[in-house]
């Protein structure tokens, strides 16, 4: 007969530090699956969720577990944004997207400039020689200049994009609390309200496909300014990020295994090698979430108001629901990954992602670059827990 543990009280995991989370977070991930799956954890202030199931649970409940996070360093770095809402606010702002990042645009409007920011980021890449750092010279700017063009900040150059994008990122992992990541999140934080409402001018007189466009139309009786302003830096920093550190993290795994590199090339699955690069190194590893009662969790007993760290990185590496967890394989039987959330919250930003990583750069860099492989002498390097992903990637062809 099987028998249920009774719920307990939350464990303090007081062994867990942020500087060790930064280098390798996933020993610390499998340590906290085994033994304390829901613990509250000092050196960030709040309980990690650290399953599969749990992380599901989590999604699929914001009656329970809200979005609203009070104290959120996400609002202070960036606004009162849609992420951070609940449905029916969360469905009435995400509704003035509209269609503009849904694979229709970007098929009809999109793809096209992902081809030719491609062409133009590859030339600079390959102009710098073998050597040149795949991330810096290539992934980065490919993405931030294909979020630019979609979003429509035509005022503004890929270069202000990733400034923006990085700084406020930092804000919304600064658990650390440290003034200058704040001071530079807020410099980040005036000038893209800036650049919008002067885009949102130009947009009323002359509309066009981009997102800000749309949004300008959708009008603001129900989205606001503030809405809009928050809502655009969200998508600054999760468009970036996204599909940069999937399509380095793609790179880096398939080079560094290169019978899996032969059959992907063989079988054109550049959709799965993303998919997997996802699951394997979720980009946003840890999001927040907070009880709106007490509840039980993963055998659990949390307290009404408890902040939750809903850690996507290591619920893409359960054993109980991953065979060879740990392991890159493109080829493992198909089970959805938490890498883009879920539940009303799953990423907007999802296609456009796939789009430019697995439709366009990756089976191009493949092509055109045959002999592409790892420097032996400049090792790669991949940092980060609440948002993780390669920070150095040497190649060479």
């Amino acid at each position: 007969m099987t028998t249920t543990s009774p719920a307990h009280p939350a464990v303090t995991a007081d062994w867990v530090a942020l500087d060790d989370l930064h280098r390798d977070p996933f020993t610390i991930y499998a340590r906290l699956r085994r033994e304390t799956p829901v613990a509250y954890v000092p050196a960030a202030g709040r309980f990690f969720v650290t399953r599969y199931h749990d992380v599901h649970t989590v999604d699929h409940d914001p009656d329970t577990f809200t979005a609203d996070e009070t104290n959120s360093l996400m609002k202070r770095a960036m606004g009162h944004s849609m992420l951070r809402k609940d449905d029916p606010a969360h469905a009435v702002q995400r509704a003035s997207y509209g269609g503009v990042l849904k694979p229709r645009a970007i098929t009809q409007v999109w793809s096209a400039r992902f081809t030719e920011n491609f062409e133009r980021f590859f030339a600079e890449l390959t102009a710098k020689g073998p050597g040149a750092d795949l991330v810096t010279d290539f992934a980065a700017p490919y993405a931030a200049e294909n979020l630019r063009v979609v979003l429509g900040f035509e005022n503004a150059t890929h270069e202000d994009m990733l400034r923006w994008s990085q700084t406020m990122i930092n804000g919304t992992g600064n658990y650390a609390d440290d003034p200058q990541v704040w001071e530079a999140a807020r410099r980040s934080y005036d000038e893209v309200d800036q650049a919008l409402d002067e885009m949102l001018t130009r947009v009323r007189i002359t509309p066009d496909d981009s997102l800000i466009s749309h949004i300008a139309a959708f009008g603001d009786d129900e989205v606001t300014l503030a809405d809009t302003r928050a809502n655009l830096k969200m998508s600054i920093g999760g468009g970036i990020n996204e599909p940069r550190d999937a399509l380095a993290t793609t790179v880096w795994a398939l080079l560094d295994r290169p019978d899996q590199l032969i059959a992907v090339r063989e079988k054109g699955c550049w959709k799965g090698a993303f998919e997997e690069s996802v699951r394997w190194v979720a980009p946003i590893g840890m999001y927040p979430r907070q009880t709106t009662r007490a509840v039980e969790l993963g055998g659990t007993l949390l307290p009404a108001g408890a902040k939750l760290g809903v850690v996507a990185l290591s619920a893409n590496r359960d054993e109980e629901v991953f065979e060879r967890a740990d392991e890159y394989d493109v080829f493992r039987p198909k089970v959805p990954h938490l890498g883009f959330g879920g539940g009303a919250h799953f990423c907007a930003g999802a296609w456009v992602a796939r789009s430019q990583v697995a439709d366009i750069a990756l089976p191009a860099l493949f092509d055109r670059l045959p002999g592409l492989r790892l420097d032996p002498e400049q090792p790669a390097r991949i940092e980060g827990w609440v948002f993780r992903g390669m920070t150095a990637l040497p190649v060479r062809w």
